[in-house]
C-alpha cells in the first residue's frame, strides 16, 4: 500500500471534516425539503458553480465524441446518481451519524469488488479492516431491528449506495480518460441533477420554499461544500490513490458526523453508534498505520 504524500494527507483530513459535518447538515435540510428536490437543487447549482470555476481556468469543459460522453454516463451512474440518490433516501430513515457510519462502509465493497473482479491483492490488513467494518454494521442493524421505531430498510438503502460508490471508485481509477477530469466531474453531476429533478417532479409534491434561515444555510453548504470544494478534493484523490486506501482512509468521516450531529440536529448517539465508531477507528488503523 502506497504511503500518502503530505498534500494527499492534508486533502484527506480536510475532506473528512467537510463530509463529516455534511451528514447532519443534510439531515437539517431534509427537515423542510423533500430528498430529491434537495439533491436536484444543490447538485445542479454545484455543477454550475464548478463549471464556471473550471472554465475560468481555461479548461475544456465540453465532452467531445461518443467515448467521452460514454465515460460521463458510465462513471456518473455509480459515482453520483446511485450514491447520492440512494444515500439521501436512506438519510430520511436513519439518524445522520448512523447514516454516515453505514455509508462509509464502502471500503468493504471496494475491497471485495477489487479482489473478485480486478485481481487486487487481499492483504491481512484489509481483512482486519473489513471485519471491523462488518462488525459495526451488525451492531447498527441489530439496534434498528430491536427498536419499535427502527427502520432497517434505511440500512439496506445505504449499503446499496456504498456498493455503488465503491464501484465508482474502482472504475474512476481504471478509466483511461481523454477529457479533463474536471469536465467529467461537472457533467456527471449535471446529468445526475437532471435525473434527480425528474424523480422530484414525479415522486414528490411541489415544495414550499419558505424555509427557516438555518435550513437555507444548510442548502448553501450543500452547494458550496458538498457539491463544490469537497467534490474537487475527492475526485482528484480517488484517481491518485489505490482504491482501498482512498476509501478506507475516509472512514473517519462517520466520527465527525456522529460528533457534530448533536450540535446541528440534536441527534445523540446510542452506545451502538459509539461501538460502531470504534470499529471504524480499528479499520483506519489497519489501513493507515505504517508497516514495521
Amino acid at each position: 500500500m502506497n504511503v500518502l504524500t503530505r498534500s494527499q494527507l492534508t486533502g484527506l483530513v480536510l475532506l473528512t471534516l467537510l463530509w463529516g459535518v455534511n451528514w447532519p447538515m443534510m439531515k437539517l435540510s431534509l427537515s423542510e425539503v423533500a430528498p430529491f428536490h434537495f439533491r436536484a437543487v444543490t447538485m445542479s447549482l454545484g455543477a454550475l458553480g464548478l463549471w464556471l470555476f473550471f472554465k475560468a481556468q481555461g479548461l475544456r469543459m465540453t465532452p467531445t465524441g461518443t467515448r467521452e460522453w460514454r465515460d460521463v454516463v458510465v462513471l456518473g451512474l455509480p459515482n453520483f446518481l446511485f450514491w447520492h440518490g440512494l444515500s439521501i433516501v436512506a438519510l430520511t430513515q436513519l439518524p445522520a451519524g448512523r447514516a454516515a457510519t453505514l455509508g462509509f462502509t464502502m471500503p468493504v465493497w471496494t475491497v471485495l469488488l477489487s479482489v473478485l473482479f480486478y485481481r487486487e491483492p487481499l492483504t491481512r490488513r484489509l481483512v482486519i479492516a473489513a471485519a471491523a467494518v462488518l462488525t459495526g454494521i451488525a451492531l447498527l442493524l441489530g439496534d434498528e431491528l430491536g427498536k419499535l421505531s427502527g427502520n432497517p430498510s434505511g440500512i439496506f438503502w445505504m449499503q446499496g449506495a456504498a456498493a455503488s460508490w465503491a464501484l465508482g471508485i474502482i472504475w474512476t481509477r481504471r478509466a483511461k480518460l481523454t477529457m479533463p477530469p474536471e469536465a467529467l466531474l461537472v457533467w456527471m453531476m449535471a446529468l445526475s441533477a437532471v435525473v434527480m429533478a425528474g424523480l422530484a417532479a414525479a415522486l414528490e409534491p411541489p415544495q414550499n420554499w419558505n424555509l427557516r434561515p438555518t435550513v437555507w444555510a444548510s442548502l448553501v453548504w450543500g452547494v458550496l461544500v458538498n457539491f463544490g470544494a469537497a467534490q474537487v478534493i475527492w475526485f482528484r484523490l480517488a484517481r491518485a490513490l489505490p482504491p482501498a486506501t482512498s476509501a478506507m482512509s475516509l472512514m473517519a468521516v462517520p466520527l465527525i458526523g456522529i460528533l457534530s450531529a448533536p450540535l446541528i440536529v440534536g441527534e445523540w448517539p446510542r452506545w451502538q453508534d459509539l461501538a460502531a465508531m470504534g470499529c471504524v477507528v480499528v479499520a483506519i488503523a489497519a489501513v493507515l498505520l505504517r508497516r514495521d
